[in-house]
């Protein structure tokens, strides 16, 4: 079969590979959609694993299914989370499964760019879930990344009236949109620096877009009637983006950093005001299974629309042009690669 390897953003080579053979309590998913997550473009995050196989947006058709598998079978239409918690640690017990030490070293092989993956058994247990028949592979693929802003908006404590700024509205922070104004958001306000992401964020819900490079604090108090947002996403891992948001927020409310910067790099927090104000900052990694199945109903019901996020749909031959385009954030949303095309 063939497969993308990742060397660096602009290095990803189609390589002849063998098929992966599955055992007892595996399944073997022929990849008919996988997204580019904006993580795979974060090349110091992939650059010291490489050479891999990445994508982990993935929706398929099960081919094969291992003695002892009884849930599952050959035809099954489904998305596949590639880490899944143990449920039994004291991380887990108390909700954190994305702590979780076997989230962080479960996944499937090789990765969703490529024909084939191969799902371990403890993912079957727990980490596949079937397509409903109405949903394509497309929308398929959004099961992770807005299960990623399911538990985001949970842990920022997001409940109806509430006010919302997003800041960056690229793939996460569309999302991000969505889901705010799907559960009640009071008003959304989002930024970016480019000019058709704002449009985006328009078709997305947002009541109001700012360009990132105004006096964005003064603007959001203007759009919200004289008070700053009770909870502030911050989808932009970039020094100006975060000081903004940090200062767009509402006494007593919540930052949510969705986005992360680079291992040892260093966050201009005026701590100081940050403890004055009473302001609550939260962080938000990875979709335990519990998220992913929220997600998928989300996006079944029509509460939370996805396929209008799709730009492009590329073959595996053309995955390099799926991550220049992805990692250069023009215009393009969502990069979908379809392995059999």
């Amino acid at each position: 079969m063939r497969a993308a390897f990742y060397y660096n953003n602009n290095d990803v080579r189609v390589q002849e590979v063998a098929t992966p053979r599955i055992g007892n309590g595996e399944l073997l998913v022929k990849i008919e959609a996988s997204g580019i997550c904006g993580s795979d473009v974060m090349e110091w995050y992939r650059i010291k694993k490489a050479p891999l196989v990445l994508g982990h947006e993935i929706a398929g058709t099960i081919v094969e299914a291992g003695a002892d598998v009884k849930r599952f079978k050959a035809g099954d239409r489904v998305t596949v989370a590639h880490h899944v918690p143990c449920n039994t640690c004291r991380f887990c017990l108390a909700g954190n499964h994305s702590v979780c030490d076997t989230l962080r070293a479960t996944n499937f092989d090789p990765g969703g760019f490529a024909e084939f993956v191969r799902v371990p058994s403890i993912n079957v247990d727990r980490g596949v879930f079937k397509l409903p028949d109405a949903m394509t592979f497309d929308e398929g693929t959004f099961s992770e990344p807005l299960g990623c802003v399911v538990r985001g908006l949970r842990a920022a404590g997001m409940e109806p009236g509430k006010t919302v700024l997003v800041i960056g509205s690229g793939m996460a922070g569309l999302l991000n949109i969505r889901l705010a104004k799907a559960l009640g958001a009071g008003l959304v306000v989002a930024t970016d620096i480019n000019g058709f992401r704002l449009e985006a964020a328009k078709r997305s819900g947002a009541d109001t877009v700012l360009k990132a490079d105004s006096d964005v604090p003064a603007l959001v108090k203007e759009a919200l009637g004289g008070r700053l947002a009770d909870i502030v996403v911050i989808c932009a891992a970039v020094d100006p983006a975060i000081a903004q948001g940090l200062k767009s927020v509402e006494r007593g409310g919540t930052v949510l950093f969705f986005a992360p910067k680079e291992p040892g790099a260093a966050y201009p927090m005026p701590l100081f005001e940050l403890w004055r104000d009473n302001i609550t900052i939260v962080n938000s990694y990875a979709a335990p299974p519990s998220d992913t199945l929220v997600a998928l109903d989300l996006i079944e019901s029509g509460r939370v629309k996805v396929a209008d996020l799709v730009t492009h749909r590329l073959p595996l031959k053309d995955i390099q042009e799926g991550f220049r385009l992805a990692a250069g954030a023009g215009e393009s949303i969502k990069v979908v690669i379809e392995p059999h095309r």
